[in-house]
């Protein structure tokens, strides 16, 4: 209680300053601040979850239970008697009285007390009327084991949808086509699994019921415990989404692994995944990498599989590891949850044999890790603990003969160097190798800060005991070394996934700044879908990259060639004359390009030319006249900056070497768009051509400022435009002396396309933007950006009590003082928040030709409701100026637009100024369940969602 009133100047509560283990830990205002406006801290988000129904039932009923040998209803009814989970369970057959011992019901209305789960079995035809009994009786949630859907075709489809129009917005499903779901930690086993695997920390989601029953046989040896294990078969309704959203709060879940087929929807993948990787890793193991698997996955599950490449993006981009192997998947989930990640991609590797370092090597190097180049300090320091023969580099060979003592001794000097981000201990069983006592020595660095430690104890029977040492002391023991540099890598990819999403770059883009440019390339492209045509010429493609800021070339459209003679002059000579056509793409394809003209006469011969041409090999309706362009002579890279549609994930962006070769080379990188400078750069990097763009043989690095902001820019112009099918830069001439485009093109949906698809990352939300008036200066509302990070931490950093809060609140004894500095997930939370969680404004003032966040607030979407709650904070400088009262309306314009029902904040019930404040907004309060507690909410009008 002293903690709420020590909070109680707050509109919205915090989630960390109700954790138990902080209820005792003094919380400075700065810590405050930032936890205010971060979405996962918030306070209602955290009591019970519309999901615990399932996962925590007091009833569950199985339709369909039968007392059969050999049946799924008999297996699943046993499996739940079996394992007594706290709840009552409900047999549902006509046919019989008593199942197993049990009294069977007749039907779902039959049942003594509300139904929270109903696990069905019946035949597919059977289902529909079944799930309109659930409803009727308010049941929460199905588990539909029958299979018989999407995945046999049309009848099946209809069938599926006919169960979604009766369930929607009134109970969840799961399935159909799957095992069930199995809770260890409760004893809930609601499937037909042939056994019920040990409690643990590992939650595995897979679509394919039979990959369950392999993995959950497999972990009965491998002694690997589960918190959930969850078949979610063909998704119907609830998906990976769902799924990974209440894991995260879960706190017997330590680390989630999937096994995937299809994505599903892949917005709602792609948020639930990037908001629980920050505080869980998420594993996955996606089957179709090959066209005969993906094949196999469609048939399977009755989706389409995207791209491979596309998927590997979209997993980088939420911060999930794939792996790929099944044993991977596990061990990684295993290991994750015993080391530290490390911070970079040098191993150290430790060993008494030259051949298995060598091997280890080779392994390290083929998935991006690298040898780590010992600091001279370390090397002299090993000198006077190891024999004079030893290897004096990296790998660290100590030699046949080496004692427990010398590994022990050499791990203690090498984890101390700066340049090592990780080790490797390597032993073989020699003649005067010790593999058990050397194993003991090692114990006590099985924790070393921020660096993992992985070991190989080669051999059989000889090392089993000291492989067994190390394992249960928490360091990872490898049969052979490749696998603990497989791990290693893995571990890093993690790492650098998570980081290089979030990494911080101060570059301005000013994406909010570009509602001109967007209304105009807007316009453009209704009237020419309202035509009928998708294919934009040359010259329309480059108005709209210029519209977004992005360089093009002149380009001046002639219909005549003394029309093109006369604009070759005024750009001044030399020139290339290029085919203008709004059906014909590739232009060279047909003689649609003459270069380096140096005179009028020259460009009106070649405007004869090509009409010829272009007549002779496509048709005389594709000439509708040329465009003339400068002769661009700067040296620089010819690159291509793309988009393409994927099946599953919408729009994706592409960067690579370009020009005519581009198939050739096939130099290129995908991302999901929209993209921010740093995601950018990310996809610079993957690409070979980046070295040369830095600098090569003399040549000066290009603008990489400027080229980041043309690839946010272009990422930003496909998202913000649906109509978008495929476009592309190509050649994008990247040198020292500037960027320019040189030739683009950009192909639209057909008119007839109605419902246009949508970004797997919501872009964006530029309408939310409002600049007005406030106390004789203008001020602009507006959703965060990436880079406003700096600018939050200056925020942050001048938050204060205000008055009336009781600063005096007492701890207990011995506790530590207050925290000063910013913690940066916090500001992550904050700055890079998914727009389809939570809405961000800041309010953004003119301080001497600077702008400075004078206030903030967000509103956040709770789980599986139509409801948001809010949250504002203000510098203390401007309070009771009706600044929070500005903000706190758009806040609620905000939720209304995307279509809550209500807005909800938590108020402690001696804030009388936030009381008022919210009561003045038109809230209603009530009492809570905690006596210390009120709650603000107002009702919102029902709106469509933007």
């Amino acid at each position: 209680q002293a903690l709420f009133r020590f909070a109680s100047c707050c509109v919205s509560l915090s989630r960390s300053s109700l954790c138990p283990r902080q209820l005792f830990e003094p919380v400075s205002p700065l810590l405050f601040a930032t936890m205010m406006l971060d979405p996962s801290e918030d306070v209602l988000q955290i009591s019970s979850h519309p999901l615990d129904s399932l996962f925590k039932p007091t009833s569950v009923a199985v339709v369909g239970a039968t007392d059969r040998p050999g049946s799924v209803g008999r297996t699943l009814l046993k499996n739940l008697i079996s394992n007594p989970f706290g709840g009552a369970v409900y047999p549902v057959n006509p046919k019989r009285e008593h199942i197993l011992g049990i009294t069977a019901f007749k039907n779902i209305a039959a049942c003594p007390k509300r139904v929270d789960v109903a696990v069905i079995i019946t035949p597919a035809a059977s289902v529909p009327k079944l799930i309109q009994e659930c409803v009727d009786n308010k049941v929460q949630n199905a588990i539909i084991i029958s299979a018989g859907f999407r995945e046999v075709g049309h009848e099946g489809e209809k069938l599926e949808e006919e169960i979604k129009k009766i369930a929607f917005g009134k109970m969840r499903i799961v399935g159909p086509n799957c095992l069930g779901i199995i809770c260890p930690s409760s004893s809930l086993n609601a499937s037909f699994a042939n056994l019920m695997p040990q409690a643990g920390s590992v939650a595995f989601i897979s679509q394919s019921g039979a990959m369950i029953t392999a993995v959950l046989d497999w972990s009965v040896q491998q002694k690997v415990g589960f918190s959930a294990v969850i078949s979610i078969g063909a998704m119907m309704d609830m998906d990976f989404s769902d799924m990974i959203d209440y894991l995260a709060n879960d706190q017997s879940t330590k680390s989630i692994v999937l096994y995937m087929e299809t994505i599903g929807n892949a917005r709602r993948f792609l948020s639930a995944a990037r908001e629980a990787a920050l505080t869980k890793p998420i594993i996955v193991i996606k089957g179709g990498k090959t066209e005969a698997a993906a094949k196999a996955a469609a048939s399977h599950t009755g989706s389409l599989t995207g791209s491979d490449a596309v998927l590997d993006a979209a997993f980088k981009r939420a911060g999930v590891l794939r792996v790929d192997s099944v044993a991977d998947l596990f061990e990684m989930a295993d290991i994750l949850s015993k080391q530290p990640l490390p911070k970079g991609n040098r191993l150290a590797i430790l060993t008494n044999a030259g051949g298995p370092g060598v091997l280890a090597c080779d392994a390290l190097a083929k998935n991006g890790g690298v040898l780590a180049d010992l600091e001279q300090t370390t090397i002299d320091r090993l000198d006077k603990v190891l024999p004079p023969a030893w290897s004096h580099s990296n790998p660290i060979d100590v030699l046949g003969d080496a004692s427990a003592a010398h590994y022990a001794k050499s791990l203690e000097i090498i984890a101390e160097d700066n340049n090592c981000d990780g080790f490797l201990v390597i032993l073989t069983p020699q003649a005067m190798t010790a593999p058990t006592e050397c194993a003991e020595a090692l114990k006590k660095y099985a924790s070393i800060q921020n660096k993992p430690v992985l070991a190989s104890w080669m051999g059989g029977p000889d090392v089993m005991a000291g492989a067994k040492a190390l394992t249960d002391a928490g360091i990872p023991c490898y049969s052979y070394p490749d696998g603990a540099c497989r791990t290693f890598n893995y571990m890093h990819e993690y790492k650098a996934n998570l980081e290089s999403n979030y990494e911080r770059i101060d570059l301005q883009m000013n994406l909010d700044k570009m509602e001109v440019g967007r209304t105009e390339v807007s316009k453009m492209i209704q009237g020419i879908r309202s035509t009928g045509r998708t294919l934009l010429t040359e010259a329309e493609s480059k108005q709209m990259l210029r519209a977004y800021g992005i360089p093009v070339t002149a380009c001046e459209v002639c219909a005549t060639p003394e029309a093109a003679g006369v604009a070759a002059e005024k750009i001044g000579f030399p020139v290339v004359v290029k085919l203008n056509s709004t059906t014909i793409t590739h232009k060279f394809d047909v003689g649609g390009v003459k270069l380096n003209l140096h005179n009028k006469m020259d460009v009106e011969r070649a405007f004869v030319d090509m009409k010829e041409s272009v007549s002779r090999l496509a048709s005389a309706d594709g000439f509708e006249g040329v465009t003339v362009q400068p002769m661009i002579s700067v040296k620089g890279f010819e690159i291509i900056l793309g988009s393409s549609l994927d099946p599953q994930l919408g729009p994706v962006v592409l960067f690579g070497f370009g020009g005519s070769l581009v198939e050739v080379f096939q130099d290129s990188s995908l991302g999901l768009p929209p993209l921010n400078a740093n995601l950018a750069r990310q996809m610079l990097m993957h690409t070979k051509i980046y070295k040369a763009l830095k600098g090569v043989r003399g040549m000066d690095s290009v603008d990489m400022d400027l080229l980041l902001n043309i690839m946010v820019r272009f990422s930003v112009m496909v998202v913000e435009h649906p109509e978008i099918m495929e476009s592309d830069i190509n050649p994008l001439i990247a040198g020292p002396d500037g960027i320019v485009s040189l030739d683009s093109r950009v192909l639209l949906h057909p008119p007839e396309v109605k419902n246009l698809p949508q970004p797997a990352i919501r872009p964006y939300p530029y309408q939310y933007t409002k600049t007005t008036e406030f106390n004789g200066s203008k001020i602009t509302v507006r959703p965060i950006l990436h880079e406003d990070e700096a600018a939050m931490a200056a925020f942050y950093s001048q938050a204060v009590w205000p008055k009336g809060c009781d600063t005096a609140s007492p701890v207990s004894k011995g506790a530590a003082a207050p925290r000063e500095e910013i913690d940066r997930k916090h500001l992550v939370r904050t700055c890079f928040t998914d727009f389809d969680r939570s809405i961000v404004l800041v309010v953004e003032k003119m301080d001497c030709a600077t702008k400075t966040i004078i206030a903030a607030g967000r509103c956040t979407r709770v789980q599986m409701s139509e409801d948001m709650t809010y949250a504002l904070q203000v510098l203390p400088k401007y309070a009771k100026t009706g600044l929070g009262r500005i903000l706190a309306q758009e806040l609620l314009n905000v939720a209304t637009a995307e279509g809550a029902a209500a807005v909800k904040a938590n108020i402690h019930v001696s804030n009388t100024a936030a009381l008022t404040f919210t009561k003045s907004l038109g809230f209603t309060i009530k009492k809570t369940s905690d006596s210390n507690l009120l709650q603000a909410k107002k009702v919102l009008k029902p709106s469509a969602k933007l």
